[in-house]
């Protein structure tokens, strides 16, 4: 559990404590948040947990029901698909900035995440999944755009439930080599200024990622059928 010293408000503790459980899978969706035993698990009033639920509901990840009945928000192809299509236009941006303002700084940072690299599958993990994070939050910085930035750090914590859940599915035994030879692609195509290639590899990338096999799995479940 988070230190409450780092956090502004008990409000602002609460959210990114319930947030961060809700993004790991620690409280899985459809799970019914009891807000009393919440606030005393949390060692406050109701107030600041109620002021988080809100935080939370703004951002589609609980679902007030009722005054007092408040759900972790459902998963749904619909939503995986959304955060999907996003990130395939501005990850690809972030890898094409990068290559053209990364530093030698930027540089050493992406060597050293890519050497903590794990293969993303059910054997390694959360572990695996940190490290990912990691390598990914490395280039978006290479990009010194902070708008930019921001938005793919916030893309990236919607889509961990999906991630998650990618793991889960059959796919999710498999190595997944390719994903550690395309990380180690990425940081030379950046390092030589090759724009337009680091670009098209970071498109191919999220395309065979966790949340694209997480998708599939979700329209199979609600009998949706995509053209």
């Amino acid at each position: 559990m988070a230190d409450t010293n780092l956090f502004v408000s008990k409000s602002d503790y609460a959210y990114a404590e319930l947030r961060g459980q809700i993004l790991s899978g620690t409280l899985p969706a459809g799970t019914r948040l009891a807000q009393y035993d919440l606030a005393e698990s949390l060692n406050m009033s109701i107030t600041p947990l109620r002021e988080a639920i809100r935080r939370l509901s703004s951002e589609g990840l609980v679902t007030v029901e009722t005054h007092r009945d408040v759900r972790v928000s459902t998963m749904s192809s619909d939503e995986a698909r959304q955060l999907f299509e996003v990130r395939l236009s501005l990850d690809p941006t972030a890898a094409e900035l990068a290559a053209g303002r990364r530093t030698a700084e930027d540089i050493a940072v992406m060597r050293s995440a890519v050497a903590r690299l794990l293969p993303v599958t059910r054997q390694w993990g959360e572990e695996a999944l940190t490290a990912h994070r990691g390598f990914h939050q490395a280039l978006y910085r290479a990009s010194h755009n902070d708008v930019l930035i921001r938005l793919l750090d916030d893309l990236w914590d919607k889509s961990d439930r999906y991630r998650r859940l990618g793991l889960e599915l059959p796919p999710g035994d498999e190595p997944r080599t390719r994903d550690l030879q395309e990380h180690h692609q990425l940081v030379d195509l950046i390092e030589d200024g090759r724009a337009a290639e680091a670009a098209q590899l970071m498109r191919d990338h999220i395309t065979h990622s966790l949340t694209a096999n997480a998708i599939s799995a979700l329209e199979d479940r609600e009998g949706v059928r995509t053209a």
